[in-house]
């Protein structure tokens, strides 16, 4: 199963678990060696190294227009 990862700043992803809070949407607010992530339904950012992103990481929900 090949699953498109072409993320980029600010798209709207879905991780292979939730958080916490119970939301699974989550905005991608910085990119680097570690990508920054920040859940949409308590606004709680978490940073993961951009390997770890690219396995946890479902699928993208939607892509930031510019």
């Amino acid at each position: 199963m090949v699953v498109d990862k072409e993320f980029d700043l600010y798209d709207i992803v879905e991780m292979k678990k939730p958080h916490p809070c119970g939301e699974n949407r989550w905005k991608i607010i910085r990119m680097g060696m570690d990508i920054r992530i920040k859940c949409e339904g308590c606004s709680h950012s978490v940073m993961i190294p951009r390997r770890e992103f690219s396995r946890k990481l479902k699928k993208i929900l939607m892509k930031h227009e510019e």
